[in-house]
């Protein structure tokens, strides 16, 4: 009986938060190995948790009837990364119902929109970069991702103040999960932003500000409950930003996708070559292989039994979103970069949670992955067929103790990257690019989108035979709408 077992059996639960904090991604993974068990219990800060991983307790975890989210985020989150009143924290049919909003905001029109919008963007942050000498890409993609998102979404954005709304959506996700003046930042971002996206509300409700009917800013000011009642304009403002921040965090899967194609260059050139058949898979594998957020919380409803496990009501359970995705029981070689995995039918929806578990219209799986999915697949068509990139210096490995985690030594473009380069062009370093396509303004024929399906299931691949071997993975406070 290993120690962690013994002290659970004993009653005795220390709190666990530092260790949590020291290694977010794969703490309940590891001690689930350590215990030959799918869940176990602790303490995280100060309070009995669950901390449950694999697809068969990510199905169990995303039941109604057994777990409910409301007043499961940690406060400190709460004050950050969601804000209060969001549909993070409903349920039953309130929670359906402003998922229909948000879920109606993701349609494929819309993410044909998002897509031409991040793409106008990309090539033209990409343009200056030329100039700039060396550019951090991770800030490089907040920023244009911030104007994108707010032009998508009918939000008026000057062009003085792009720094500032930049840095208050990016310290909601980026400084969410720190402690001491990180947290401080975030938290006085959370309270700038929802001012700035309140004012809108209010002026498209006066008829002052006049936006896109079916933009994001509209349809929420004008989305009404399901007693009738408007949104109150605090919570229409936190809904808002769960459109505009989610977008802007994209920033880390748009580095990871660099990282992927530096680490994998037959993947890049099979990308070049190809016509987009593959692009889904290789996006669904970086989704998969690489850390987004640990794990999402939820609150225990009633007593119940699972696996020879107690589950008290009122008690917190985690569930392990980077440790389910790399459960070696499903996903041989789980720590494999392999976009093959994603060739055939789809993955099981509960074996497959890199933003949240189950069907998105009825489960708090997280609404926006058509968003995650389609900037991903512009910067993926940009790096491979349309433009030429060099990194100023090779990328570390990512750091799993970064919340969220990102490559060591950050991800910087040298002068000479991500510019339009004409076919059998090549960067000084010939690491990200060899060959492109010609590149031509946004619209015109022969640079439609790639095919993604702006709505993951539905064309992802299944996952290769089960491997029964016990748990390795990760796990705190995740995007689950």
């Amino acid at each position: 009986m290993t120690p962690d077992v013994a002290r659970h059996v004993a009653g005795r639960l220390r709190d666990d938060t530092v260790a949590f904090r020291r290694d977010p991604y794969r703490f309940i993974s590891r001690r689930a190995a350590e215990a030959d068990a799918s869940v176990f219990e602790t303490r995280i800060l100060l309070r009995r948790t669950h901390c449950m991983t694999g697809a068969a307790a990510a199905a169990v975890f995303s039941d109604p009837v057994r777990f409910q989210r409301a007043g499961a985020a940690p406060g400190p989150l709460q004050k950050t990364l969601f804000g209060r009143g969001g549909v993070q924290g409903l349920d039953g049919e309130q929670h359906r119902h402003r998922k229909a909003m948000f879920l109606g905001l993701t349609a494929p029109d819309r993410m044909d929109a998002l897509r031409h919008r991040v793409r106008e963007e990309w090539r033209a942050a990409s343009a200056r970069w030329v100039d700039d000498g060396e550019v951090d890409l991770y800030a490089q993609a907040q920023q244009l991702l911030t104007r994108a998102v707010c032009a998508w979404a009918g939000v008026p954005l000057r062009e003085g103040e792009v720094a500032t709304r930049t840095r208050q959506l990016s310290a909601l996700f980026d400084d969410a999960a720190t402690v001491g003046i990180g947290h401080l930042r975030a938290r006085a971002a959370r309270r700038g932003a929802e001012r700035w996206a309140e004012d809108i509300v209010a002026s498209i409700r006066a008829g002052v500000l006049q936006t896109p009917g079916e933009g994001a800013a509209a349809v929420i000011a004008r989305h009404r409950e399901v007693d009738g009642q408007l949104l109150t304009p605090r919570i229409a403002a936190v809904e808002l930003l769960n459109v505009l921040r989610p977008t802007v965090a994209t920033a880390v899967y748009t580095v990871f996708v660099v990282h992927a194609l530096d680490e994998h260059p037959e993947w890049r050139r099979r990308i070049a070559a190809g016509n987009a058949s593959e692009d889904l898979a290789f996006l669904e594998e970086v989704r998969r292989h690489y850390p987004f957020f640990p794990a999402v919380a939820a609150i225990v409803r009633e007593d119940f039994e699972w696996q020879g496990h107690h589950f008290r009501r009122g008690t917190r359970a985690l569930l392990d979103l980077y440790g389910t995705n790399h459960d070696p029981r499903v996903w041989p070689e789980p720590f494999r970069f392999a976009p093959e995995r994603f060739l055939g039918p789809a993955p099981d929806r509960f074996a497959f949670v890199p933003q949240g578990g189950g069907d998105p219209a009825v489960h708090h799986r997280c609404p926006g992955e058509p968003i995650s999915l389609g900037v991903m697949g512009v910067v993926l068509d940009e790096l491979t067929r349309r433009t030429s990139c060099s990194l100023a210096g090779p990328m570390g490995p990512v750091d799993l103790t970064r919340l969220p985690a990102l490559p060591k030594g950050g991800c910087r473009v040298s002068s000479h990257g991500c510019v339009p380069t004409p076919r059998s062009g090549r960067s000084p370093s010939g690491r990200l690019t060899e060959e492109v396509a010609e590149p031509g303004p946004v619209g015109e024929p022969g640079l439609e989108e790639p095919g993604l399906d702006p709505h993951p299931g539905a064309t992802s691949p299944q996952l290769p035979n089960h491997d029964p071997h016990p748990v390795q993975g990760l796990g705190v406070a995740g995007p689950a709408a």
